[in-house]
C-alpha cells in the first residue's frame, strides 16, 4: 500500500501535524512520518482502534490500545484518514478496529455500581421516604396540609377530567344541601382534628378517596351504584377516618418523595409529574391493612354516634364484592373488601338501637342528582 496523506494529533498539544502512512514491509504495522515528527511512528494494526465518535463519514480517526490509568485504556494520540480505499481497506480487515477496551475488572465495577445505586433507590423509596413521610405526616402544620390538599384535590379533578376544561365539581343546590346535612350529622358533637370539606365529582368511577387537610371527595358513580344515602355515609365516615388518621396525608408526602425522586432519576425538574402522580395515587389508595381496619372501627363509631344503621355500610360492601369478575370499581379494587369487612359491619348494626335515616327520601334523590 502506498503513502497516503494524514492528520496527526499527539495528544499532548493542540498542534496538528501533517503525515503520511503507510504499510510496514511486514504489514503489521502502520508506519507514521512528518516532517515535524521527531521520528517515524509505529502502530501495529492489532492495536488500532476507531473512534466511534466520529460523525464525518469521508474520514476515520484512529487511536490505539495501550495501557493507561484512564476509564478507556487508549493512546491520546489521534490519526486521521481521509483515503477512501484505505478507509475501506481498514473497515475490511480489522474485524477489532470498534472493538471496546475496557480496564480487567470494569464490568464487575459497573455491576457493583448499579446494584448499590439499585439498592440505595429502594432503601430511599421503601424505607427512608415512608419513614419521613409518617414523621411529617405529625409535623406538618394544618393549615400548610389544608392548602396541599386543596392543589392535590384540583390535580384529580384535572385528571379525571382529562381534556375537559370544565369544573367536574356537582353544584345543585338542593344536592349540595343533602350533602352538608349528611356531614353535619356525622360530625356533629364529634372530636374533629379537621374541618371536613366533602364534594362530589360529575364522573362516572365508583370511588371516593381523601386528599390532606380535609378534602373528601365522592365519585357520581358511587352515588349511583349506591342503593340509600346510609350506604353513602358509610363510605363518607371512613373516608374522614383515613383523614383524621392523617392516612392521606402520609400516603400524598411518602408519594410526593418517591415521585420528586424518581423525577430527578428521569429528568422531570418541574415538579409536575410528582404532583399528578399524588392524584393519581390517592385516587386509587392502597392503604395498609392496620389502616383500613382503624378507618372501619372508625366509620361504625362515626355511624353509632350519628344513629345511622350499619347495615347500609355492609350492603355496599356487598354490592361491591357481587361486581368481581364484571366490573371492578376503583373501590373495590384500592380498598381490599372482604366477606369479613361486611359481617363486621352487619355484626355491629344488630347491636345498634334508635337509628334513624341520615337522610330524607327527598335528600337522598337530591343527592343523587347533584351534578344535574
Amino acid at each position: 500500500m502506498q503513502k497516503t496523506e494524514a492528520h496527526f494529533f499527539d495528544g499532548l498539544t493542540a498542534g496538528r501535524h501533517e503525515v503520511h502512512v503507510a504499510l510496514s514491509d511486514d504489514r503489521q504495522a502502520m508506519i507514521i512520518t512528518g516532517d515535524s515528527l521527531e521520528a517515524p511512528l509505529r502502530w501495529s494494526l492489532m492495536d488500532l482502534r476507531a473512534l466511534s465518535d466520529t460523525s464525518h463519514k469521508g474520514r476515520l480517526t484512529l487511536t490505539r490500545h495501550a495501557d493507561t490509568a484512564d476509564e478507556a485504556p487508549r493512546d491520546p494520540a489521534r490519526l486521521v484518514l481521509h483515503d477512501p480505499d484505505l478507509i475501506a481497506w481498514m473497515h475490511r480487515t480489522r474485524p477489532g478496529l470498534f472493538r471496546r477496551d475496557l480496564h480487567k475488572g470494569t464490568w464487575r465495577k459497573v455491576f457493583l455500581y448499579s446494584g448499590g445505586a439499585v439498592v440505595a433507590a429502594c432503601l430511599m423509596l421503601f424505607v427512608i421516604l415512608p419513614a419521613m413521610a409518617n414523621t411529617l405526616a405529625l409535623i406538618i402544620p394544618v393549615e400548610r396540609e389544608i392548602a396541599f390538599g386543596k392543589v392535590v384535590t384540583s390535580q384529580m379533578e384535572r385528571i379525571l377530567g382529562h381534556a375537559d376544561k370544565k369544573s367536574l365539581r356537582c353544584e345543585d343546590p338542593a344536592g349540595r344541601a343533602a350533602l352538608d346535612t349528611m356531614l353535619a350529622r356525622l360530625t356533629e358533637n364529634q372530636e374533629m382534628d379537621y374541618q371536613i370539606s366533602a364534594q362530589v365529582f360529575d364522573h362516572g368511577m365508583i370511588n371516593a378517596f381523601a386528599a390532606p387537610g380535609g378534602q373528601v371527595v365522592i365519585l357520581r358513580g358511587l352515588l349511583d351504584k349506591a342503593q340509600g344515602p346510609d350506604e353513602v355515609a358509610g363510605v363518607l365516615a371512613h373516608e374522614i377516618g383515613h383523614v383524621e388518621s392523617r392516612d392521606a396525608t402520609r400516603h400524598a408526602l411518602r408519594t410526593a418523595g418517591s415521585a420528586g425522586l424518581l423525577s430527578m432519576l428521569i429528568g422531570d425538574f418541574t415538579g409536575g409529574a410528582a404532583i399528578a402522580l399524588v392524584g393519581e395515587h390517592l385516587m386509587t389508595a392502597a392503604y395498609t391493612r392496620d389502616a383500613e381496619a382503624a378507618a372501619d372501627l372508625f366509620a361504625l363509631d362515626m355511624l353509632k354516634a350519628a344513629n345511622v344503621n350499619a347495615t347500609g355500610f355492609a350492603r355496599f360492601f356487598d354490592e361491591l364484592d357481587g361486581l368481581q369478575g364484571f366490573e371492578i370499581p376503583a373501590y373495590l379494587s384500592s380498598h381490599p373488601v372482604t366477606a369479613e369487612r361486611a359481617e363486621q359491619a352487619r355484626g355491629f348494626a344488630q347491636s345498634q338501637s334508635g337509628t334513624r335515616p341520615i337522610l330524607s327520601d327527598v335528600e337522598w334523590q337530591a343527592l343523587r342528582n347533584i351534578c344535574q
